[in-house]
């Protein structure tokens, strides 16, 4: 076969390949679009937002419309708008063969719902980042309550600590460190269930039955929290079966190297 002959079939057949390319994309940019598969990955039972939450979002948005066809689908829209919601971390939107698609949603979780001093209520999340509350959703978490400076959308943990000057006037960090060890806890994690932030700036620990209150004073380090909790622990398991539970209505963590309880005759007497 003459070379300009071979030359000329493999141009046909490019310029042939070109088209069924071009109009298979036609095809596929025609097709119409079904409601997309949400799925939504979450740690724990802490959902803030359901799949149908989802879809109706984003038809408020006019992100997804019936009638929409392939071409009009915004994936980078929707996954800007979908990680704007202060609930979720991460988004995936992946556009399939055929009409099929699907959005996989990454949820933060929550350690701690906090009470400012201005009236504002948010979640702090395992990562150190404000969430917002929903008004559908309520997740369990740890209460802080007290005097905390710190506002929603301000800065967070990390910011927090790799700024000396945040470091003096935020409590988000330290907030964050007696969070984390109670979630990541079994012990603590079942016993507490309040932090609060005194004005002369201790933090109290209140657990979740009983009256007695552990003070807990200050948390600058992970190395000191972790300290105070170790100190609580040993406290629980090898004094308090002998002493009994309800025998001190205070237990001081803050001074170093050591354990100051008050009982409750000591009070009342």
């Amino acid at each position: 076969m003459k070379r300009w002959l071979k030359i000329a079939i493999g141009f046909v057949m490019g310029v042939g390949l070109i088209a069924a390319l071009y109009l298979t994309q036609q095809a596929q940019d025609a097709l119409l679009l079904p409601a997309p598969d949400v799925s939504i990955h979450v740690d724990d039972e802490h959902v803030f937002i359901t799949e149908s939450e989802v879809l109706e979002l984003l038809r408020f948005e006019a992100l997804i419309f019936e009638g929409q066809r392939k071409e009009q689908l915004d994936a980078e829209a929707i996954e800007k708008y979908l990680t704007s919601i202060s609930q979720v971390k991460d988004v995936k939107v992946y556009s399939m063969i055929g009409s099929q698609w699907k959005i996989d949603i990454d949820m933060r979780k929550p350690i701690a719902r906090i009470y400012n001093k201005w009236g504002q209520t948010y979640y702090l999340d395992d990562a150190g980042n404000t969430m917002d509350i929903s008004s559908q959703h309520v997740a369990r978490s740890l209460v802080v309550t007290g005097e905390i400076p710190d506002r929603f959308g301000q800065e967070s943990v990390s910011e927090i600590i790799n700024n000396d000057s945040l470091k003096s006037i935020r409590k988000l960090d330290d907030i964050y460190r007696i969070s984390d060890y109670v979630c990541n806890d079994p012990l603590f994690r079942s016993l507490i269930g309040q932090i609060h932030l005194k004005k002369n700036g201790d933090f109290v620990l209140i657990p979740l039955v009983g009256d007695q209150k552990i003070v807990f004073g200050s948390a600058y380090s992970e190395t000191q929290v972790s300290k105070k909790f170790e100190k609580l622990n040993v406290f629980y398991k090898e004094g308090m079966p002998y002493e009994g539970w309800g025998t001190y209505c205070e237990i001081s963590l803050k001074y170093e190297g050591q354990i100051v309880c008050k009982r409750k005759n000591e009070i009342n007497g």
